[in-house]
C-alpha cells in the first residue's frame, strides 16, 4: 500500500507544472535559440563569458561580448560557418526542470534574479549548450534558419565586441 501511494504521489508531482518565476518577454523562438547557440560558441571558442548585453528581435539582433580584442575576419568567418553548421546539425532543443543542487557542473546561476524560484528551467541544445532560461525556443536547431552576419562594432574603451545578425527563413522541409 505504501509503495502504491508513493508511486501515485510521484506521478501527480510529475504531472504538475513546476512553479517558476514570471517571464515578461515574448521572444521570437528562432532568434532566441540562435542567441543561446552564439553564446555557447563564443564561450567555447574565445573563452569569454556569455553576453550580458543582448538585444534580440525578430528581424535583427545584436549581442556584445567582453573580449581582449576584436575578432578578425577569419574568426568572424569561423563564427558564421560554425553557427550554420550547428543549425544544420538539427540538434534537439529540450527543457529540463531541476533544483539548484541538480544543476550540471559548469552551468552558472550567478545571473539569475535574487528571488529565483526553487525550480529552475534548463534549456539544452543537444550536447552543445545548457543554461537556465525561461524564454521561448524552437524544438530543434534547423528551425532557426540561416545565420547571417550583418556587421560588428568594437568599443576599445570597454573592450566590448558587438555582433549584429539576422536569420533567413529555414528551408521548407526543415
Amino acid at each position: 500500500m505504501f509503495i502504491v501511494n508513493r508511486q501515485l504521489q510521484s506521478a501527480r508531482f510529475m504531472e504538475q507544472e513546476p512553479q517558476l518565476n514570471a517571464h515578461n518577454k515574448q521572444e521570437y523562438p528562432p532568434m532566441h535559440t540562435a542567441e543561446h547557440l552564439l553564446n555557447a560558441l563564443m564561450v567555447k571558442t574565445f573563452g569569454c563569458e556569455r553576453s550580458r548585453n543582448a538585444h534580440i528581435e525578430r528581424r535583427k539582433s545584436k549581442i556584445s561580448y567582453d573580449l581582449a580584442a576584436p575578432l578578425t575576419e577569419g574568426e568572424l568567418a569561423y563564427v558564421v560557418n560554425e553557427m550554420n553548421r550547428l543549425v544544420d546539425a538539427d540538434l534537439p532543443v529540450t527543457v529540463e526542470y531541476v533544483t539548484a543542487d541538480q544543476v550540471p557542473e559548469g552551468v552558472r546561476l550567478d545571473r539569475l534574479p535574487d528571488d529565483v524560484s526553487d525550480t529552475l528551467r534548463l534549456v539544452r541544445i543537444g550536447d552543445y549548450d545548457v543554461c537556465p532560461c525561461a524564454g521561448l525556443h524552437v524544438s530543434h536547431t534547423r528551425q532557426i534558419g540561416r545565420f547571417v552576419l550583418l556587421g560588428t562594432n568594437w568599443d576599445e574603451e570597454k573592450h566590448s565586441f558587438r555582433i549584429r545578425f539576422k536569420l533567413e527563413a529555414p528551408a521548407e522541409n526543415a
